[in-house]
């Protein structure tokens, strides 16, 4: 069994752990509101951007479809992994990287590249794969104006036929405890497979194709974008749970420790008794 000195510096040790998680855990909880409320609100907006354009561009012709639609041979392919610039938010990274490897390997044919959003993807995927571009600054200022500038970024390499195809991998915000791993086509716009009723007619001023020409890149910057905010608002909710359990594990570790100290101090005592007892009897005789 330890000493008593050492248990008392494991005691303190673990204290001073459990006050670091929960006050993670705290701060997490706090910041999680606001990108929960953020993300929450901004969801059905994008949702539906993204099916009016999928829409309108089922309904034009082949000559004047968009140059982000254009369905190439794809012989380079371009993965953006949003992760964080921080850890301690449990498996949320390494889900990420786990898929952005799967993914890639999936590929055997084709070049595969890498765009990371977060210190965590960059130093990770860095070691397989070659990383083109590292945007992680932008959660130091996560707003609409910093992602478009990835957004247009990506859309020049894809225009330019740098790249053939370009995926986004990112956490999918749920509720504070669950994460889902998405995997979604950014580049070519891909046309919605439903049915839609080709007898309507529509008047549109401007014209139709004007119309998808100036929709493509908002859109394209708005997915980016909601895509960003879902998984900054999953990276708190991953954090807090995360120190939520190292909190609790930190108590019930530091308990068996009081215990292990409070047994160790009253075998201390009782020995430190017989001792004296039995100095006492070798007197009297």
């Amino acid at each position: 069994m330890a000493n008593l000195k050492e248990i008392r510096n494991r005691i303190s040790s673990v204290s001073s752990t459990m006050q670091i998680t929960s006050a993670m855990k705290m701060v997490s909880a706090a910041k999680l509101k606001k990108a929960q409320d953020a993300i929450t609100a901004m969801r059905p907006y994008a949702d539906k951007l993204t099916e009016l354009l999928q829409n309108l561009s089922t309904t034009l012709d082949a000559d004047s479809g968009s140059k982000f639609a254009e369905q190439r041979d794809i012989k380079t392919v371009l993965i953006v992994a949003i992760t964080s610039n921080r850890g301690l938010c449990g498996a949320f990274n390494s889900n990420i990287i786990k898929q952005a490897t799967h993914l890639a390997k999936g590929y055997t044919n084709q070049k595969v590249s890498v765009v990371a959003i977060g210190k965590k993807g960059n130093d990770a995927l860095a070691k397989e794969y070659q990383v083109i571009s590292n945007q992680s600054s932008v959660f130091d200022d996560l707003t609409f104006e910093n992602v478009a500038t990835i957004a247009e970024m990506l859309m020049a390499q894809f225009e330019s036929g740098a790249f053939d195809k370009i995926e986004l991998v990112y956490n999918k915000f749920k509720n504070a405890a669950t994460q889902v791993v998405m995997t979604e086509p950014f580049l070519p716009i891909v046309s919605t497979t439903e049915s839609i009723n080709v007898n309507q007619d529509y008047i549109f001023e401007p014209s139709k194709a004007e119309i998808v020409e100036t929709l493509i890149p908002k859109s394209l910057k708005t997915q980016l974008f909601k895509a960003i905010r879902d998984s900054f608002a999953s990276e708190h909710g991953a954090r807090m749970t995360a120190m939520h359990k190292a909190t609790d594990n930190a108590t019930e570790l530091r308990d068996q420790l009081k215990l292990t100290y409070n047994k160790a101090r009253q075998a201390a005592i009782t020995n430190e008794i017989l001792e004296i007892v039995g100095g006492a009897e070798a007197l009297n005789n």
